[in-house]
């Protein structure tokens, strides 16, 4: 056998999400968990052209813009998940880490106040604590 004989030929790459809808979320999670937001939307918005009513992409999509800064499309993304499902514990402590991100402390109070209650998440009460120090404070210095 010859070198002209033997040809080796590497199978072409599929990028999991790309072909199948229902992968998309498995890999846009991986790269969000990543810190690849931008990577991330690019799986996702594809997969929500497919699936628009789909909230598991729509809260991955909701994480990215998070990530991104992106806080008026994460509200906006967030209002509807909440307002869709309002025992959506994610979805409402998201809207209140947005809305606290934007220092809106006032709205995202309750949000937080909530997913503490509804989940008993140490880290939820620690966001919720937080808000409500910050509020007396800035009741306090007037």
């Amino acid at each position: 056998m010859t070198n002209n004989d033997f040809q080796l030929s590497a199978p072409a790459i599929v990028f999991p999400g790309m072909q199948q809808p229902e992968s998309a979320y498995r890999v846009a999670y991986d790269l969000l968990a990543r810190r690849a937001p931008k990577e991330a939307l690019e799986i996702i918005e594809p997969a929500l052209a497919d699936e628009p009513a789909n909230t598991g992409l729509r809260c991955l999509r909701a994480w990215a813009y998070m990530l991104r800064a992106q806080l008026q499309k994460a509200e906006d993304e967030l209002r509807d998940l909440v307002e869709e499902t309002p025992d959506d514990v994610w979805s409402r402590h998201a809207l209140g880490r947005v809305l606290e991100r934007q220092s809106r402390l006032e709205e995202a109070l309750p949000h937080l106040k909530m997913a503490a209650v509804m989940s008993g998440d140490i880290e939820h009460e620690l966001a919720m604590l937080r808000v409500e120090r910050l509020l007396m404070t800035k009741a306090e210095n007037g």
